[in-house]
């Protein structure tokens, strides 16, 4: 007998998946996840750079439409609606992060919604769960054919290039596609994947998130009209292999059958408290720590900020001129943190950006990297010292912070988070809408429901708040 190849496994594995397979762990964790997404989509639909994609988007028409999160009468092609609620998704760097390193939920969730609205039967919940889980799992998968990729990236931005597969997976999924159609969804999806980390910190780093939504959901629908790719797609180093230098694929076994388990069972999410890379939540989590041990701290005595943290030049931005960069800078969120006691939504605003006593803190910031911080979100520390010119000096480590998935957020406070976004956008019967339905998801007969509620907008507060916070070309 010939031994499966790869990528034909991966077809296989996709199309035979059922919902009798989901387990209750990965249930729970799948739908706190697109909870999570829907909220961070919500208040993204708010932007400056999702209303640039979106205005972009408004050029195309086609018979087919699809719902724009947060617009009550706005619906786009199933495909550019994926990729502007895409955008909307990591407009602010406010979503789920992996282990290996990914932002895994924003790419799949905005192509299965799109696509849901235009199939020709509306798929129920379980199925919307079923397929949205088939995304996760094959980004998992892909993500351990490489050691590189447990590492902070330094090359690409991993949901340009797995977040397309799972995209593709998904939507093949959800379409019901043959094992084949899987395997040809796959390889279609690998001539769109990629996007170096040079537009890390700039208004085209969402657009990853967009393009991994749309160009996977394409890819599945060619494939369902009978175009055809490399049957080998996963097997070889100048298919899937071009992205990493360690590459070293393995067959798919069906989770759930014979002891093997879905990776989301094995490794949790990490969920943000504040809309920023992730690496700055160990930094604000320690300069917090720090700040609480010099009672009534007057910031003008402060001398020095050393921040020792891992190495990683993409988020290293001393002196941030945008609210992207600041998104991306130890320094900012670490002077955020010790001037204001904490960071929000609204730190990244210019008015905030652009504060005297902000950027005198940042001219006395220093940065180390001592040999022992891994550059890994599984492994790294920070730690933040505070000298003042009285001779004080305090510091703080974190090792992990708060929503890591060694330390997850506990289900009520993901519901505040998720409320406090949504409401921007929504009124409170859409937000409890929205969060009802995805509570009870695998009982929803049809999971178009979750679209009228998305429709529910509060424009007066969405409105205002845009242009409080949001609002921020730099």
């Amino acid at each position: 007998m010939l031994r499966k190849g790869v990528t034909e496994s991966f077809g296989a594995a996709i199309h035979a998946l059922g919902a009798g397979q989901l387990t209750d762990g990965v249930i729970r964790r799948s739908k706190r996840m697109m909870l999570d997404t829907l909220g961070v989509g919500l208040l993204g639909s708010r932007t400056d750079v999702f209303n640039k994609a979106l205005k972009y988007s408004q050029l195309f028409h086609s018979v087919e439409k699809s719902s724009v999160w947060g617009k009550s009468n706005i619906t786009a092609p199933p495909h550019f609606a994926a990729f502007v609620n895409g955008v909307a998704v990591h407009s602010m760097d406010f979503d789920d992060t992996w282990y290996p390193a990914t932002h895994p939920s924003g790419a799949v969730l905005a192509a299965l919604l799109a696509l849901v609205e235009v199939t020709p039967t509306r798929p129920s919940g379980v199925e919307l769960l079923l397929a949205f889980n088939v995304g996760i799992e094959v980004q998992g998968r892909l993500l351990r054919f490489s050691r590189e990729a447990f590492d902070i990236p330094k090359r690409f931005h991993p949901p340009s290039v797995v977040g397309v597969m799972g995209s593709a997976a998904a939507s093949a999924k959800l379409l019901g596609l043959s094992s084949q159609q899987c395997a040809n969804a796959l390889a279609i999806a690998v001539c769109s994947a990629g996007a170096p980390l040079a537009n890390a910190a700039t208004q085209t780093k969402p657009l990853h998130m967009g393009y991994a939504a749309q160009r996977g959901l394409e890819a599945a629908r060619l494939a369902q009209m009978g175009l055809e790719g490399n049957r080998a797609i996963l097997d070889v180093e100048c298919g899937f292999g071009v992205y990493y230098e360690d590459y070293n694929p393995s067959v798919m076994t069906l989770p759930g059958v014979g002891g093997s388990a879905w990776v989301l069972e094995e490794q949790d999410v990490a969920f943000k408290r504040m809309p920023a890379h992730l690496g700055m939540h160990w930094v604000v989590d320690a300069a917090l720590a720090a700040r609480a041990k010099i009672p009534n701290l007057d910031v003008g005595q402060i001398k020095l900020i050393t921040l020792k943290v891992p190495p990683s030049k993409y988020i290293d931005c001393p002196f941030p001129t945008t609210e992207h960069q600041a998104r991306h800078s130890f320094q900012f969120n670490a002077c955020s943190a010790i001037l204001d006691a904490g960071v929000s939504v609204g730190s990244f605003s210019r008015a905030q950006r652009e504060r005297r006593d902000l950027k005198e803190l940042l001219g006395k910031v220093e940065v180390h990297v001592p040999r022992d911080n891994q550059a890994s979100f599984d492994k790294m520390y920070s730690e933040v010292t505070i000298e003042t010119y009285q001779g004080e000096s305090l510091s703080a480590r974190c090792d992990t912070f708060y929503g890591h998935w060694r330390k997850p957020l506990r289900q009520e406070d993901l519901v505040d988070k998720f409320m406090a976004n949504a409401s921007f956008v929504l009124s409170s019967e859409g937000a409890e809408g929205v969060m009802d339905t995805i509570r009870n998801m695998e009982l929803e007969t049809e999971c178009t429901a979750l679209h009228s509620y998305m429709r529910m907008t509060n424009e007066e507060c969405g409105h205002r708040y845009g242009s409080r916070a949001l609002s921020q070309s730099g």
